[in-house]
């Protein structure tokens, strides 16, 4: 007896069924569900592997009808060991009335999709409406889908790219336009997203100019830093989730050294989407955006690329049961 097909969805498949244009408004929607509580999303499993240089997370979450699960590493030595790239995820979509995998997708292009997104989300409900300027430092994999989700989210920038490879930063240029700078240059923009591995703060506090908005989006473990915890201090500091971004979000190291408390982080930007509480107020404010991804963000774009499958008769279907 044949139970059920799943859609398997490869790379490929997954780059020709989905564009920011359409991630956008999908994590926007998953951002607003979650934050009015709609959503289910157990706290992110981490194994840790040192001795491979590296770590796998399990994501789980439920939303809307929908149910699912990515399975995602960061092993940072990839590319100069193996050849490979730092994150390799995939992704199951359930049905949550029958258990049946409806789907098996690459994740690794749906998470710098979704990724890039939240910085567009971001920007959309955090910035000046009068932006003009885009700072971005780290011109790695991610900083092109900040990119495309800035464009769609809040229209075309000027852009100075920042990155601690000038050769990185003038491809990226090369590619995508605007001018090569400092991190102190990004900084000063209207518009700042930094998308960095580091552990030490790059960007100093009297960089950062009144009206900016920032999108910090490299610190996704505990440790990590990118901002001088002066900046959060000062600023209305809006995170994806509390106890995720508490535990390894640009938040993690102000919260354990005392710089700042949990009751003084503003709103989750699921709150501020739906409504529930307010973003920018005046033109003045600092705001920083604290993105460490979501698995209800992963899961908003799953379904997507699923439903986009189905029309077009993506991929190739699989009966994995019978």
């Amino acid at each position: 007896m044949n139970l059920g097909q799943t859609i398997v969805l490869t790379q490929s498949d997954v780059r020709s069924l989905v564009d920011m244009a359409d991630a956008v408004p999908a994590i926007e929607a998953g951002f607003a569900a979650h934050g009015r509580g709609d959503t289910q999303m157990p706290v992110k499993v981490f194994i840790d592997l040192p001795d491979y240089f590296g770590d796998f997370r399990a994501m789980p979450a439920y939303l809307d009808g929908s149910v699912g699960v990515k399975w995602v590493n960061m092993h940072a030595r990839n590319p100069e060991i193996h050849g490979l790239p730092s994150v390799l995820g995939m992704y199951i979509l359930s049905d949550p009335s029958t258990a049946l995998p409806l789907a098996l997708m690459d994740a690794t292009l749906l998470t710098a999709f979704r990724t890039g997104a939240a910085a567009g989300v971001g920007a959309k409900h955090l910035a000046r409406a009068d932006a003009r300027t885009l700072g971005i430092i780290g011109c790695g994999v991610q900083a092109p889908m900040i990119l495309a989700a800035i464009q769609v989210a809040v229209g075309d920038l000027e852009i100075v790219a920042a990155d601690a490879s000038t050769a990185v930063a003038e491809a990226f240029v090369a590619e995508h336009g605007g001018r090569v700078g400092s991190a102190e240059d990004a900084a000063g923009c209207d518009i700042l997203c930094t998308a960095t591995p580091v552990r030490e703060p790059i960007v100093r506090r009297e960089w950062v100019r009144p009206g900016t908005h920032i999108n910090a989006i490299g610190a996704d473990t505990h440790g990590k830093q990118e901002l001088e915890s002066r900046i959060l201090v000062d600023a209305k500091v809006v995170v994806d989730d509390l106890d995720q971004a508490s535990g390894g979000g640009e938040v993690n190291v102000p919260l354990h050294e005392g710089a700042i408390q949990r009751e003084g982080i503003h709103a989750t930007l699921g709150e501020v989407v739906a409504g529930l509480k307010p973003g920018r107020e005046s033109a003045e404010e600092i705001t920083v955006f604290d993105s460490t991804g979501l698995a209800v963000q992963d899961l908003a774009l799953a379904r997507v690329i699923y439903e986009r499958a189905k029309e077009r008769g993506a991929g190739r279907e699989v009966a994995f049961f019978d």
